[in-house]
């Protein structure tokens, strides 16, 4: 790893942020204290909560952590397309009991409190999702000793990024849980995405800056062949997802490894901008008619998306999660790196030992 990263983590593995409540206190302190780097997830939190739990997990670890920063989104989303889908959706609200609640919420994510907040009491590294800040953003924080990751999802992306400052790149591939984090939300590009091997390959052969690679990362073997292929960690997000100290909810982690969801999808279904899930009814009915418009949709959902949560009802639930799934392990999040650790060195040996026969 460049000198950077490894005064950030011992070891190459980072924890992704995963919004929604998986990403808390209690999984970053675990992985931190393991050797990795965890990353709070900041997006659709107040700055206050953000700060907060800033706070919480400091009195949990004195290692190195990371926030992520949701950039703002551009208002593009057409408004009688998100009605025609409140049309759709009125009889899952008949259905759970509940309202639809109000798309027109703000899309900034409270992203200049958030900035004012992490350039006055620093953390030591901060990520940014669906785009890339401005040079006068990515050289404050810079200033005040935050590294900073641009999470990107094309070459191009990449070198916008590096043009404006990052210290690095977070390449994630289409096998990625969650939101794809394109920076430009184009229905025309949806299934277009590129594989993360593919992907790291040529982020590698456009910039200079350090590469952590990300999508569909369950095991050491996997690390191991991302690391070859040009990037400095890996990402992981799925695979800490099952951890007891995952704030997810329990019919999310159970999920993961349930054999009645056999696979992912990209959907606009829950949030209006394409993110990979566990295919459920939800998904099934509703992501043909979900039209381009977030964090609208994503407002829209979040009543019914609790509701069946609260009705123990997974059918009715966005389950993000990658490619990778059930390849999952309910293991402590420190038991989860030491293994990744042992799996990546053994693949790193037989690649060595090979090349030497």
């Amino acid at each position: 790893m460049s000198s950077v990263l490894t005064d950030l983590c011992r070891y190459p593995i980072v924890q992704a942020p995963m919004a929604g409540g998986a990403s808390c206190p209690q999984l970053v302190a675990a992985v931190a204290e393991a050797g990795g780097l965890g990353f709070l997830a900041a997006g659709y939190k107040t700055a206050d909560g953000m700060y907060n739990e800033i706070k919480q997990l400091r009195g949990l670890t004195g290692q190195p952590f990371g926030v992520n920063l949701f950039m703002p989104q551009p208002g593009l989303a057409d408004p009688s397309a998100v009605e025609v889908y409140r049309h759709q959706l009125a009889g899952e609200a008949a259905w759970y009991e509940t309202p639809l609640d109000d798309p027109d919420s703000s899309g900034d994510d409270g992203y200049e409190a958030k900035l004012a907040i992490l350039l006055e009491d620093p953390v030591p590294a901060v990520s940014f999702t669906f785009g890339c800040p401005t040079r006068d953003t990515l050289d404050a924080f810079a200033g005040v000793g935050t590294y900073t990751v641009v999470t990107v999802t094309t070459p191009e992306e990449a070198q916008t990024a590096q043009w404006a400052g990052a210290d690095a790149v977070c390449v994630q591939g289409v096998e990625a849980g969650g939101h794809q984090s394109t920076h430009r939300d184009d229905p025309q590009t949806d299934g277009t995405g590129i594989g993360l091997l593919s992907l790291v390959a040529q982020v590698r052969e456009t910039v200079q800056v350090p590469i952590i690679a990300a999508g569909g990362l369950m095991r050491g073997s996997q690390m191991a062949a991302v690391l070859a292929a040009g990037a400095e960690a890996a990402q992981l997000g799925t695979a800490f997802l099952i951890c007891p100290e995952s704030g997810a909810n329990p019919l999310h982690k159970q999920a993961l490894t349930n054999p009645l969801f056999v696979r992912t999808a990209l959907t606009r279904a829950f949030s209006g901008r394409p993110a990979r899930g566990l295919v459920n009814r939800f998904m099934r009915e509703h992501g043909p008619y979900a039209p381009a418009a977030y964090p609208q949709v994503h407002y829209l959902t979040a009543g019914l998306r609790k509701a069946a949560a609260k009705a123990g009802d997974a059918q009715g639930m966005a389950l993000w999660a990658g490619q990778g799934h059930r390849m999952a392990r309910e293991l402590p999040a420190g038991r989860l790196i030491g293994l990744l650790v042992e799996e990546l060195d053994a693949a790193r040996a037989a690649v060595s030992t090979g090349s030497t026969q």
